[in-house]
């Protein structure tokens, strides 16, 4: 009998599902175990575990700054060699206007749920951190897709890069607001969006990944080549260490967490979770490559845990930075790389 939606579903003698479908629920499962039986995603846990067991295992910390440079450093150059042989079109420009539009739509939102339970400056800087978006996601996934042999667009570098400023002023802005009975600290607010803004953009990992990107742009392919194995070969390695060291920050943090009930978990699962569902379904208006699909969802599911940390440090010092960071790195990053990516990429495959 021929499969005719929903109709021909419900007319099936036996209400087996169309050859189709049941392939597709089947490369859906496989993909999940192969995520979660991924190498890196392993090391994760292995630092998780090691900090739980009280072990002495350790990384050097100039050694983590050097692998999180490389990791930016090899994305973004990437990103700006697949840029290179294309043009600029207006899928381009439309995908760029739409990370920036999600980067400042989710903190408008997320400022009022979150300011419920959590004090203004507080809920001010979980909005930017969750409106703004995580590199070390970003490379999870595209390790993600290069599994499934998947690509995506060289664009969507840029598209992260771009995406890291507009959540972090949307938080200041409403953290302004909300406190300028308290004309000390309106001024001093005020005083820092302008610096808020220069960090953003002169911040170390935003200057690396897109000066990276600029890089691969006019480089020469050619002699490109001749880094490649130092770009993409090592790749997985570097960010095996790197997930490892976040294993064990992962397991430090957690106990930020525990003081703060069961609204900061569910806030940490649920509005990633909401936010990258909406932004798969919505992104096929966007661009048809799933790739990048998935990319918008994963970039709009992340919260960022380096940048924002460090912005809002100079322009929010009562904000406790402690707690979302606990929040995006404890909760939300293992969500994502476990549950989250296989879940967007269900999405992107089966919807537009």
């Amino acid at each position: 009998m021929p499969y005719n939606g929903v109709q021909g579903y419900c007319n099936s003698t036996y209400h087996t599902s169309p050859p189709h479908l049941l392939q597709k629920k089947i490369m859906n499962f496989q993909n999940i175990i192969a995520n979660l039986t991924n190498p890196t995603l392993l090391f994760f846990v292995l630092g998780f575990i090691a900090v739980k067991v009280k072990s002495d295992l350790t990384i050097p910390e100039q050694s983590i700054r050097f692998i999180s440079l490389y990791l930016l450093f090899s994305i973004g150059f990437k990103g700006g060699q697949e840029l290179s042989h294309s043009s600029i079109n207006n899928e381009i420009i439309l995908s760029i206007i739409f990370g920036m539009a999600i980067a400042a739509l989710i903190p408008l939102y997320t400022f009022y749920i979150a300011k419920r339970s959590l004090s203004i400056y507080d809920a001010g800087a979980v909005a930017a951190a969750y409106g703004s978006v995580s590199a070390v996601t970003f490379v999870a996934a595209s390790s993600f897709l290069e599994q499934l042999q998947q690509p995506y667009a060289g664009h969507m570098v840029a598209v992260m890069a771009l995406m890291e400023s507009p959540a972090i002023i949307i938080g200041i802005i409403l953290i302004t607001i909300y406190t300028k009975k308290d004309n000390k600290l309106n001024g001093k607010a005020h005083s820092s969006v302008s610096n808020i803004l220069h960090h953003s953009v002169t911040n170390g990992s935003v200057i690396m990944i897109l000066g990276s990107l600029i890089i691969g742009i006019v480089a020469d392919s050619k002699q490109a080549e001749g880094i490649r194995p130092f770009t993409t070969d090592i790749f997985k390695g570097f960010l095996a260490i790197f997930l490892l060291e976040m294993g064990m920050v992962t397991a430090r943090k957690l106990s930020a967490i525990k003081g703060n009930g069961w609204f900061i978990t569910a806030f940490a699962v649920l509005v990633p979770l909401l936010n990258g569902v909406v932004v798969a379904y919505l992104s096929q208006w966007v661009t048809g490559n799933v790739g990048n699909r998935f990319m918008f969802a994963v970039l709009a599911a992340s919260a960022s845990y380096i940048a924002v940390p460090a912005a809002i440090k100079i322009a929010v010092p009562q904000a406790n930075t402690g707690l979302f960071i606990a929040m995006a790195l404890g909760i939300t990053f293992p969500f994502n790389l476990t549950i989250g990516m296989p879940l967007y990429w269900a999405i992107v495959t089966h919807s537009g």
